[in-house]
């Protein structure tokens, strides 16, 4: 019988275990790059440096804090190149590349930081640029790591290039969970103490470790 609870113990703990892990899951702090297909947002395969759109493309950026490419934060705002671009004439020589930065949530910014209001802009360049050269000639100033990771935009963040961040096993600021006072509150509330299921596992390993006790004191 001893046997049986020792090993019942054993299997409530260890998801318990595994569950304080994931619940101090990290994420990275930056600006993601993504590219317009369709309708929809994709993550970019190759960074701005080396990413050469054409003529008509729309691209995006969003600052935000996820653990990876695949719970990123999209780029919020309109992605139309119509309209983006629609005081810029085509010019022989020159291509013309829709842009839009979201500069994130208070959620997702660094302490102290306020991030400024979205924009959109219609970056006209030579027909072999870069999107880091689109970008810089609308967005300046644009600030680099020593690994050319870029760190900020238009001089936001002012500090900061890819720090990680725990996010204690909340929602992260990508799901938009945030970006309403109702939804930040019920956010914070799911991630400001224990969850219903640690507390709960944590009392039926208290139940099965009293009964280990107990079952060796009445051998004994």
């Amino acid at each position: 019988m001893t046997r049986r609870l020792t090993v019942l113990f054993l299997a409530a703990l260890l998801p318990l275990l595994a569950g304080a892990g994931q619940a101090q899951a990290a994420g990275y702090r930056y600006w993601s790059f993504w590219e317009r297909d369709g309708s929809a947002w994709t993550y970019a395969t190759v960074g701005p440096s080396l990413s050469r759109p054409a003529d008509g493309d729309v691209q995006g950026f969003r600052f935000s804090v996820s653990e990876d490419s695949g719970d990123a934060a999209k780029p919020r705002g309109t992605a139309d190149f119509d309209a983006i671009c629609a005081k810029t004439p085509a010019e022989d020589g020159t291509k013309r590349v829709a842009l839009v930065i979201d500069f994130g949530t208070s959620a997702d910014a660094p302490s102290g930081a306020k991030p400024p209001a979205g924009r959109t802009a219609c970056a006209q360049v030579a027909e072999d640029a870069t999107t880091a050269e689109a970008l810089a000639s609308v967005a300046e100033p644009l600030r680099y790591d020593s690994n050319a990771l870029l760190c900020a935009i238009a001089g936001y963040p002012a500090k900061g290039c890819g720090e990680q961040v725990a996010t204690g096993g909340k929602e992260s600021a990508s799901t938009g969970a945030a970006e309403t006072a109702e939804e930040a509150s019920a956010q914070d509330d799911g991630g400001s103490g224990p969850s219903v299921g640690l507390i709960a596992g944590g009392a039926v390993v208290v139940v099965l470790g009293a009964a280990a006790v107990w079952q060796v004191r009445r051998r004994a």
